[in-house]
């Protein structure tokens, strides 16, 4: 797997949702896009963009990653 350096590309808030990703157990690597694909057993895959926008992406992103937990955890596969 690359490393959170490689994945973020130098984007620190980029950095910080990877590192938050991987600690809570999910699997992150690089779409042929561009795009960082988030994966966990039991959950969606989630995909958000490596070039944010906005400041609130990566914001939005790890609250999505914390929705997908909590469903999987609801429906009794987490």
């Amino acid at each position: 797997m690359a490393s959170v350096h490689e994945l973020a590309r130098g984007r620190e808030r980029l950095r910080a949702l990877i590192e938050f990703a991987l600690g809570e157990g999910w699997r992150v690597k690089r779409t042929r896009g561009g795009h960082l694909k988030f994966t966990k057993p039991g959950c969606a895959a989630i995909y958000t963009s490596s070039t944010a926008s906005d400041h609130r992406a990566s914001l939005n992103a790890r609250a999505q990653l914390r929705r997908a937990d909590r469903q999987a955890r609801g429906n009794g596969r987490g």
